[in-house]
């Protein structure tokens, strides 16, 4: 595993083990294909969808869908380890993508779709970060303030 990965690994708050970060992509790999198909359609029930399984990923970690469908689809399969409930730096990450979810949703809903294509475009360039420099801003983001909070 490239030091990346495990930065990327203790980031989300996980103790690193070989194949998690194949099982932690399978999430931000969903996620951007639905944020692509609802800028594609431009329609607010897509990201009203995906802000509500995001929330439900934060508030009910042992519930998570996108690790439910790994763990079943792939993992078990495979004879993988499955993935157990996320860790806080990864929920944090998850209720900040369903909120901005909500907020593309209720742009679109308004009818402000300069506002909706802006906060795609970054909601976007977050995915991307993730998938190729392995940077999750907001996991970033949870441990920075846990360390002002020590201060």
């Amino acid at each position: 595993m490239i030091r990346s990965q495990q930065q990327f690994i203790r980031e989300l708050g996980y103790a690193e083990r070989d194949g998690l970060y194949r099982a932690l992509m399978f999430q931000p790999r969903a996620v951007g294909a639905l944020v692509l198909a609802g800028a594609i359609v431009q329609q607010a029930w897509v990201f009203v969808a995906l802000s509500a399984v995001l929330w439900w990923s934060a508030l009910f970690p042992a519930s998570n869908p996108f690790d439910a469908i790994y763990n079943t689809v792939v993992a078990r399969p495979m004879g993988r380890q499955p993935l157990a409930a996320a860790p806080a730096p990864r929920r944090f990450a998850a209720d900040m993508a369903g909120t901005f979810a909500l907020a593309i949703a209720l742009a679109l809903g308004a009818g402000v779709t300069t506002a909706a294509w802006v906060l795609e475009g970054v909601f976007g360039a977050s995915v991307l970060a993730v998938l190729f420099l392995r940077f999750c801003a907001p996991a970033v983001l949870h441990g920075r303030l846990l360390r002002l909070r020590e201060i």
